[in-house]
Parts: structure tokens; sequence; C-alpha cells
């Protein structure tokens, strides 16, 4: 986690309002969700992409 990126959700929080420590929080862990989640898609987009010949490799020829 970046300390920068901390601090400056630390700072737009205001400290008299309860509720919103908690929408901060919550807004933090959405953008944690959906970097997880981008990393993920493009992990399943490769081995998809991967996928397009099964065969590859499933033979090995060897001549001695």
């Amino acid at each position: 986690m970046d300390i920068a990126n901390i601090s400056s959700a630390l700072s737009a929080v205001n400290a008299s309002d309860p509720g919103s420590l908690a929408s901060a929080v919550s807004l933090k862990m959405l953008d944690n969700s959906l970097d997880t989640n981008a990393a993920l898609s493009e992990s399943l987009t490769k081995m998809m992409e991967n996928s397009v010949y099964p065969n590859l490799g499933g033979n090995i020829d060897v001549s001695v």
C-alpha cells in the first residue's frame, strides 16, 4: 500500500463525522477490490489466449 494514498485518504476524512471514516474505508476497500479484479481479469485473458491451441506442446519428437 502506498503511504501517500493513505495519508491523502486520512486527510480527507472529517474527524467530527464518524460516518465519514466508515465511508472512506469502504471506498478504499472498493478501490483495492477493483485493482485486484483488474489484475485477475488480465491473467484470465492471457490464459484464454493461450488455450486457443490446446494441443501445443503435447507431442515431443525426439530423434537420436
